[in-house]
């Protein structure tokens, strides 16, 4: 006996972003050709022969607008140009570093992961650093932000303090940035 296909439903694919042609619902539009020159407004159906003429799409950039701005271009090329925009957005967006340590860190490995942080900040990312107490040394919680304080003093020339230390439970966190040249 054979196996047992199960029926998955249709495939469900992803509304396009953008309308184009005949999909646009706007009587009057703000027409753009594909050197980017304007080309003014007017009815949907003269600008559709334009696009047609030249083997173009028209294609709907800014919906909200009044009337409507829709530019002249290959739709697949568009397209492609802003899946590698969103790309290149996403690459410099930076991120959030954690660097954690105790109270109790020897003074050689707080310098090792200084010297990580100093890494991260000038790779342009924002660091977080994350001051934890486990056991015996919850009693020292009181003690944390002098603890952050030393280390500010060692990090002054090179950092600047974002937000000030906030308590959450048993970690201390602090928010650190590049320092702004002066």
């Amino acid at each position: 006996m054979g196996r047992k296909r199960f029926y998955r439903g249709p495939v469900r694919r992803e509304p396009e972003p953008y309308r184009v042609n005949e999909r646009i619902r706007s009587r009057e539009v703000r027409v753009i050709d594909e050197n980017g020159k304007h080309l003014g407004i007017m009815d949907i159906n003269s600008a559709l022969e334009i696009a047609y003429s030249r083997d173009l799409d028209l294609v709907e950039v800014a919906p909200n607008q009044k009337p409507p701005v829709c530019r002249i271009t290959d739709y697949g090329r568009f397209k492609y140009e802003m899946k590698k925009k969103a790309r290149e957005s996403k690459k410099t967006h930076s991120e959030v570093k954690e660097i954690s340590f105790r109270p109790t860190t020897s003074e050689h490995d707080l310098e090792i992961k200084l010297k990580k942080a100093k890494e991260f900040l000038e790779d342009g990312h924002r660091v977080k650093m994350r001051l934890f107490f486990k056991g015996r040394e919850k009693v020292m919680l009181p003690k944390g932000k002098e603890i952050f304080y030393k280390i500010f003093e060692k990090i002054s020339e090179w950092a600047e303090i974002e937000k000030e230390p906030v308590q959450l439970g048993y970690n201390q966190y602090v928010a650190v940035v590049k320092a702004k040249k002066k």
